[in-house]
């Protein structure tokens, strides 16, 4: 019997973490809530974190931990995010969804979903998910995971994300790129020429 191996996710720069993420789908989801106003090698680490600093990575054990125990996890040196209070009640409440609405299983979101607009629907409505990182979740899940239900590709962003990297060196030419993009469009608000 041939084993699943899990994809190639060189998110982090730490292997243990790159590896957490891309066989545990609570890790990939934690992740995903953490990142936002952090670069993205920190926002994945924080599963890892989470795991050493916790003990676990079972979403209801996280949900049922003490809310001060829970950011003090956060804040501790170096911190998790850098905003460890309101992200540390944004991922406990992830997991309590993901304990109460999914069985305490976060493939569960995707498992047997047959319509790309449904599984929108569920990213959308996890705590921490905007409309964006449905989408973006939403790639990672068709391109790493060979999650594709009716219609994924139409609802995936069709610009490069987290779902196009696989390896360090495209991880880096992804950030290189959006930086770019971004000093383009303070320039394009600043009324200056894009430089290049």
């Amino acid at each position: 019997m041939k084993t699943k191996t899990a994809p190639r996710m060189e998110w982090t720069g730490d292997p243990a973490a790159d590896a957490l993420v891309a066989r545990d789908p609570l890790a990939l989801l934690i992740g995903f809530c953490l990142d936002q106003q952090i670069p993205v090698e920190k926002a994945f680490l924080g599963p890892l974190e989470m795991q050493r600093r916790l003990g676990t990575l079972d979403a209801r054990e996280l949900a049922a931990i003490d809310p001060g125990r829970f950011e003090a996890a956060f804040r501790q040196r170096p911190a998790i995010h850098r905003f460890p209070a309101s992200m540390a009640a944004r991922v406990q409440a992830l997991c309590a969804t993901v304990a109460a609405d999914y069985g305490n299983d976060a493939a569960a979101i995707w498992t047997g979903v047959t319509d790309a607009s449904e599984l929108q629907r569920r990213l959308r409505a996890l705590p921490g998910f905007g409309e964006m990182k449905a989408r973006i979740v939403l790639g990672v899940l068709g391109k790493h995971l060979g999650v594709k239900p009716s219609g994924w590709g139409a609802l995936a962003p069709d610009y490069p994300t987290l779902a196009d990297v696989h390896t360090v060196a495209e991880r880096e030419q992804y950030q290189a790129g959006k930086r770019a993009y971004k000093a383009a469009m303070r320039a394009q608000a600043s009324g200056e020429e894009p430089v290049g």
